[in-house]
């Protein structure tokens, strides 16, 4: 038994005993070979099954030999989460809910568009943040997502999809970790995950397909600019750190100068990282005035950036209204005219709860902010 590779908590569909391969990398597989008193090479052929063949039966898997098939079934497992609900859009935009051990269950959305399709993955169970805007953070934590539920939600999306596919016709084709939870307070297994995405025997990935949406854990954008080249999205929605402090609470700790600083830091120096985008929830009499678009001009002048401005998708208890179109547009026009490339993002999926910030799944709430949260709302009924 192979005893120095990671192994998943226990769990539904899943064995303490075992390790899933879908949360090992090339570089680990490789061990577990060589650890087997097999050759090296075995992981490129098995990541080939899982993720280009969609085989999950090592009895399927030809090329191995019938002895390494069985030490695999005894020792290792391929555990994908449970599909509970399958809810499909209006606009082609499918929503599903993935139970994983316990009471919890997490979100995943497919958004189709011409020439691509888009999957937001989640990377906790809930959220450790408190975004005031979002749907998510009102449901509290629980735990972290291994690296292999990251990778089974795309896995089990694609089979869901129709997968196996060629290579030049899957329909996942980006990959965004904006679901549920904060990314870069899961680094490893996020960024474990990333790696087996971007593997040329997995998905293959390029690093301009995957964005990490992250609400500005300074330390860690540091760090994943050491690891990663994947693009990076910043959940900002203020322009000045007394706003951005109620609407993202970690601004307190780490305050627009510094997360813009590392910004700068991210993309210095690479030439695959162009550009970061800026996140900007619309909130009506909030965040959307003139000068509140100015001053977002201002403060991005010197970072090079994309700003997505998205219109606030409402949620039971929200006290936020979103921005009429109109102010939406003419904010969007002095950001884009001050030389900032400036869009406003197409609400997909919201019929069935899936556009941004509206991701909820069912959270065994370690945190009682769950609580919390509904005791304000029934303060705020009475």
């Amino acid at each position: 038994m192979v005893e120095n590779l990671p192994r998943p908590d226990p769990g539904l569909n899943r064995s303490v005993d075992k390790i899933n391969l879908l949360g090992l990398n090339r570089t680990d597989l490789e061990a577990l070979f060589i650890e087997m008193g097999e050759k090296s090479f075995r992981a490129s052929q098995v990541m080939k099954w899982l993720y280009q063949d969609g085989v999950h039966d090592f009895a399927e898997m030809t090329n191995l030999s019938k002895a390494l098939r069985e030490k695999l079934s005894e020792q290792t497992e391929i555990a994908l989460p449970e599909v509970i609900e399958d809810h499909p859009s209006v606009d082609g935009t499918r929503k599903w809910l993935f139970k994983l051990d316990g009471d919890n269950s997490i979100e995943t959305v497919f958004i189709p568009e011409e020439g691509r399709g888009t999957l937001c993955i989640s990377s906790q169970v809930g959220c450790t943040l408190s975004c005031s805007f979002c749907s998510t953070a009102r449901q509290g934590f629980n735990r972290n997502l291994s690296a292999a539920e990251i990778v089974g939600q795309i896995v089990l999306a694609a089979q869901l999809l129709g997968w196996p596919e060629t290579q030049s016709d899957r329909k996942i084709t980006n990959v965004v970790l904006m679901g549920m939870g904060e990314p870069l307070l899961n680094f490893d297994a996020v960024v474990a995950a990333m790696d087996i995405m971007q593997d040329d025997f997995s998905f293959g990935l390029s690093k301009r397909r995957i964005t990490l949406s992250t609400s500005g854990v300074v330390p860690m954008i540091h760090e994943l600019r050491n690891v990663s080249d994947v693009s990076l999205a910043i959940s900002l929605h203020a322009s000045n750190d007394k706003l951005r402090d109620q609407l993202v609470p970690i601004n307190q700790k780490y305050p627009i100068a510094e997360l813009l600083a590392s910004c700068r830091d991210y993309v210095k120096g690479k030439a695959g990282r162009t550009r970061i985008t800026f996140e900007y929830v619309m909130l009506e009499g909030i965040n959307d005035s003139d000068a509140d678009a100015r001053a977002l001009a201002k403060i991005l002048q010197n970072v090079p950036s994309k700003v997505n401005l998205i219109p606030f998708n409402p949620f039971p208890g929200s006290p936020y209204k979103c921005s009429s179109m109109n102010r939406i547009n003419r904010f969007r026009d002095i950001v884009h005219n001050a030389g900032i490339t400036t869009v406003t993002r197409k609400t997909r999926g919201d019929d069935i709860a899936a556009a941004c910030g509206q991701l909820v799944g069912e959270v065994n709430d370690r945190t009682r902010r769950s609580q919390r949260f509904e005791i304000s709302v029934e303060k705020v009924a009475s």
